[in-house]
């Protein structure tokens, strides 16, 4: 029964140490348009992060536990591998301590992180992408940004680097949310949080400050959602009239094929499960005007190669390269055609 005892009140310890993390944020929230969100949003990270509903939370609270305590002299936020410095080299118990801890909330999607001589070389490359929108997109300078489906946070700390007033990341995905408070505490972004909520979140908050965010990323993510207009939808419903939405996603790039098509994988794609629709870029820009979008423009399209996204020490699971067909790098394992991203920008009509 002691034990019992001992397990619950760890447990109940975990959750609201977690969660007063994230309180400087929430409180600053109350000084913006987006006010009405703090409570909410406090009350649901609350509820998600309670470790019954995660096997493994209390083995991630020990890693940030074990997390040495380092002086932030130099946050680097505007350069591909974000991270933070201090003048003199740790001594090596120290970067060993720091590396073993993060490599507790394996594994590691976004990056690169540089940490104090540590590199977590993440599986995408994600600044690429950051390269590929950050002169395409209207400047950030001041502006409130939603990062939807945003992972560990690399895109909002490139924002903060940008010149963000603010940033609000969500990710379902505990793991994630843990690497972010990871990061944040040798970084010290107060202006930035990932919290553990979905796009099926957004209707109610958005509903009570419609229109909050000046620049809303929906990086990888549609091609997940079973209903693409609906997440299409509630993205515009976040962003005020004129705000721009960044949207990166998955498409068909087949040139002999008609302008308009949309695969429906039956089974998996590239060996992901919930791919649910894949359009061509046509089709997309359709979908994208139906939602109530207007100016929308096509910024980039590239195929993914395996230098972009990649097995690594940081992440040492399967990876693209073991889901394309081996023979023809052109089709994935299943024989689809292999992953195009597309990049495109759109404003929300008035």
């Amino acid at each position: 029964m002691s034990e019992l005892r001992w397990l619950g009140g760890a447990l109940m310890a975990s959750e609201q140490a977690l969660t007063q993390r994230f309180a400087p944020f929430f409180e600053a929230l109350r000084a913006t348009p987006l006010a009405a969100w703090s409570a909410p949003l406090a009350q649901l990270t609350g509820e998600r992060l309670q470790p019954a509903r995660h096997g493994d939370l209390l083995d991630w609270v020990e890693a940030l536990q074990r997390l040495p305590t380092l002086p932030a002299e130099r946050v680097i936020l505007d350069q591909p591998c974000v991270g933070v410095t201090s003048e003199r080299p740790l001594p090596a118990a120290v970067k060993t301590q720091l590396r073993q801890a993060l490599d507790a909330l394996h594994p590691w999607r976004k990056g690169p992180f540089c940490l104090h001589g540590v590199e977590v070389d993440a599986e995408w490359r994600s600044d690429w992408k950051w390269a590929r929108l950050a002169e395409a997109i209207a400047p950030l300078t001041g502006r409130r940004v939603l990062d939807v489906g945003c992972g560990n946070g690399y895109y909002g700390f490139r924002a903060l680097g940008a010149g963000a007033e603010r940033v609000l990341g969500i990710d379902p995905t505990a793991r994630f949310v843990l690497q972010f408070l990871a990061l944040n505490q040798l970084i010290g972004a107060e202006r930035l949080a990932v919290l553990p909520l979905a796009d099926d979140d957004l209707p109610s908050l958005c509903d009570a400050a419609a229109g909050g965010f000046d620049t809303l990323f929906s990086m990888g993510v549609l091609y997940h959602r079973r209903d693409p207009a609906q997440h299409l939808a509630r993205l515009r419903d976040c962003l005020r009239p004129g705000g721009e939405l960044v949207l990166e996603t998955l498409v068909i790039d087949r040139p002999e094929r008609s302008h308009h098509e949309t695969l429906i994988p039956a089974g998996r794609y590239a060996r992901m499960r919930n791919v649910h629709a894949i359009p061509s870029v046509a089709t997309l820009v359709d979908w994208i005007a139906a939602a109530g979008y207007r100016e929308i423009r096509l910024v980039d399209l590239s195929r993914t190669t395996t230098e972009e996204q990649r097995a690594t020490p940081w992440m040492r699971f399967q990876s693209l390269a073991d889901c394309l067909d081996p023979n023809d790098p052109s089709l994935t394992i299943e024989g689809h055609p292999a992953p195009v991203r597309a990049l495109l920008l759109a404003e929300r009509g008035y």
